[in-house]
Order: C-alpha cells, then sequence, then structure tokens
C-alpha cells in the first residue's frame, strides 16, 4: 500500500457570542480547523488535525509513494519541517489514524492498549468572577468531574487566588483542582513579561493552602534553573511543557528535575510518535505525563488515544468552560455521536472503531469551509 496524495482544507466556525480566552487579550470570533487527509492507494484516508499546517504546502512529494507504516521516517521528515517552517503534526496523527483504519483497529491498541478509558479534568478557558465559577465547580461535580482546572490572568493575582479560594469552598474536596498561570508562552502580540521566580514562589504557597494538585507554567517555558529551584522550594506539583517543541527539550527538562508534570500535545508537540517517547522517557523518571488538548475535537481525541494506548496517565485535560466553549464549538467538525464526552463517572471512554474513531460532519463542512490560503 503507497500514499498517493495528502489534502490539506481548512473551516471556519463563527463564535457568537465570542470566546475571550485567559492566555489572550483579543476575543475570539470565529474557531478555525484544518484537516489533513492522507490518502492510499486502496481506498484507505486517515485524517488529523489540531494545528493549522502552515509550511507544509510543497512538501507532499516526501510521503508520497511511500508506506504508511513507515512512520518512524515520516516523522522525522515532519520533524525537519517544523525546524524549517512550522509545525505540521496534524500529520503525524492522520498517519496513525490510517494505521488503525488499515489494520481495522483503534489508535490506542496500536500503542498498547493498556485502558480504554482515561480520567477527564475540565479545562475552563475564560476569566470569570468567584462566584461564577464556584457555581460552574458545583455542577462539573454533578456531571461526574473529579478535576477541573481554574486559569489565572486577571489583572492582580489575588483576583485569581480568590477564585480558587472560592472554588474550594464551593466543593470541598470533591474535585482536585490545578491552576494555570499561562506564563509559558504568549501570543504573538501580547509583550507582557511572564513572572520571576519571586512571584512565583508566592503565588504557589498560597495555592498550597489550597491543596491544588498542580502549579502549571508558572514561569516561561524556557527558564529551566527557574523551575528546578521553584519545584525545590515548593510541594505541590509543577507542569508545563504544552508548547515545547522538541523532545531534546523535555528531556532537559526531565533530566534537570524542572518538572513533576509534563504535558506535550500531540497535535502541535511531535505528534503521537513522538509523545509516547517522551512520555516513557518522564515516567521512567518518577514523573506525571498529562497531554495538553487545547487544539480541537480531533486533537482532543488523538491525545486521548494517546493516554489510553501507553497507561498509567492520570488526567486528560477537557477543555469544557460553558457556554463560551462546549463540545458544540470544539468538537464542530465531527458528527455529533462522535464528539468526545465524559461519562457519569468522569471518564473520556474510547470505542473500538479503527483509527482515532471519529466521523467528519458533512453538513459543517460544506458550510465552514474557506480557501486554506486564508489570511488569519
Amino acid at each position: 500500500m503507497k500514499i498517493t496524495d495528502i489534502e490539506i482544507k481548512t473551516y471556519v466556525k463563527p463564535l457568537d457570542p465570542p470566546f475571550l480566552p485567559s492566555w489572550d487579550t483579543k476575543p475570539r470570533t470565529n474557531f478555525s480547523t484544518t484537516l489533513v487527509f492522507v490518502h492510499t492507494d486502496e481506498g484507505f484516508t486517515g485524517i488529523g488535525s489540531g494545528d493549522l499546517m502552515y509550511g507544509f504546502k510543497g512538501h507532499e512529494h516526501l510521503f508520497i509513494g511511500k508506506d504508511p507504516f513507515e512512520i518512524e521516517n515520516h516523522n522525522r521528515v515532519i520533524d525537519n519541517i517544523d525546524f524549517h517552517y512550522g509545525r505540521c503534526w496534524p500529520l503525524d496523527l492522520a498517519l496513525w489514524d490510517l494505521m488503525g483504519k488499515i489494520t481495522g483497529q483503534p489508535v490506542y491498541k496500536l500503542l498498547g492498549g493498556a485502558s480504554n478509558k482515561v480520567l477527564a479534568y475540565a479545562s475552563c478557558g475564560a476569566l470569570v468572577s468567584k462566584d461564577v465559577r464556584a457555581e460552574q465547580a458545583k455542577h462539573l461535580t454533578e456531571q461526574g468531574f473529579k478535576a477541573m482546572k481554574i486559569r489565572f490572568h486577571h489583572p492582580d493575582v489575588r483576583e485569581d487566588l480568590a477564585v480558587v479560594e472560592a472554588v474550594r469552598e464551593a466543593v470541598g474536596d470533591k474535585l482536585e483542582l490545578m491552576v494555570d498561570a499561562n506564563q509559558g508562552w504568549r501570543m504573538a502580540h501580547d509583550v507582557e513579561t511572564p513572572w520571576d521566580l519571586k512571584k512565583a514562589v508566592q503565588v504557589a504557597r498560597e495555592l498550597e493552602k489550597l491543596n491544588v494538585y498542580w502549579f502549571e507554567e508558572p514561569l516561561y517555558r524556557a527558564d529551566y534553573e527557574g523551575m528546578q529551584r521553584l519545584r525545590d522550594m515548593v510541594d505541590l506539583r509543577i507542569a508545563g511543557g504544552e508548547m515545547n517543541r522538541s523532545q531534546q527539550e523535555f528531556r532537559e527538562l526531565a533530566l534537570r528535575g524542572c518538572l513533576d508534570v509534563f504535558q506535550p500535545d500531540a497535535a502541535t508537540c511531535g505528534g503521537i510518535s513522538q509523545c509516547r517517547k517522551t512520555a516513557d522517557f518522564v515516567k521512567q523518571l518518577g514523573a506525571v505525563f498529562s497531554p495538553h488538548t487545547w487544539s480541537n475535537g480531533i486533537g482532543l481525541i488523538a491525545n486521548a488515544h494517546l493516554c489510553c494506548g501507553i497507561g498509567d496517565v492520570p488526567f486528560l485535560e477537557y477543555p469544557y468552560d460553558p457556554v463560551v466553549w462546549t463540545p458544540d464549538r470544539r468538537d464542530y467538525i465531527q458528527t455529533p455521536e462522535t464528539y468526545t464526552m465524559v461519562d457519569q463517572d468522569g471518564y473520556i471512554r474510547l470505542s473500538n472503531r479503527p483509527g482515532l474513531g471519529f466521523e467528519l460532519n458533512e453538513d459543517a463542512m460544506a458550510e465552514y469551509e474557506i480557501d486554506y490560503n486564508y489570511t488569519w
């Protein structure tokens, strides 16, 4: 079997009301999804998504005519493209989806089949008042969630801490609480200076009093010394790595003892192929692997397959912040029957459908498709 073509299409869904994420200063009035289709000469097609695939155009010939199962070689080529032009890791996801479809197996079984379920944490995206977030936390417990993540970025960090305190008072020990400081990276237009070590320590010590499970990205992503010192100075877990780009960076973070929780996203940080290696390495050092998943529904389901395949993942991020972020927005390019949902026990449970197990929504594709060369 040979790859015959790689096709890229882009879709944009308007958002009304807009979504203002905590990590940005500009409201999102639409949500884009880029799909990568890998076609073969025997009629199988793998599909991936999760990043915009900028920089890939003109490199199709590096894959056409090759065996889809040469995944290590394909991943190295994508890594080369990443270095020179841009992140094109949705192609790796599409190749895994393709291999699953060819073999008739779900991807998580190809990766080891440790489990068909992973415990989800509700990952909030917007900044809201402490009363609103506390009330939402109560609803999350009623829906079965066992954990939630609260994002910081109020003008005064004391407002952020007040939100965590209100949530803890509202739900007691019914939810594990994670906190994301959003200091690891910035949007292109954002010139705000990241926190320094002293501020990160001050905030971490307040979060310790509230029994927070982990403190995410409290420092700039390349501040290895700062993260190591912070981790030595406080008792709560330090998490990060969602936007680091290479296995070498994760190796450095691990060997320096910078993180307790590693969060590479298969859709943006090396694909399934590299993330499973990172997971194996950091787990051998006693750290936790728990991927970031805030791309789209296909990126989320790919990370779920990764986690279920390798096992020993305590929680998987589940982007969910009604009404501004819901499965209808996150997963719109999929059929509603294949939206990724959380059950009453708090788990994402994978089906035995071949590949990544989702189906595309033809009506949404027809309604929202745009020119791939659209200028953002």
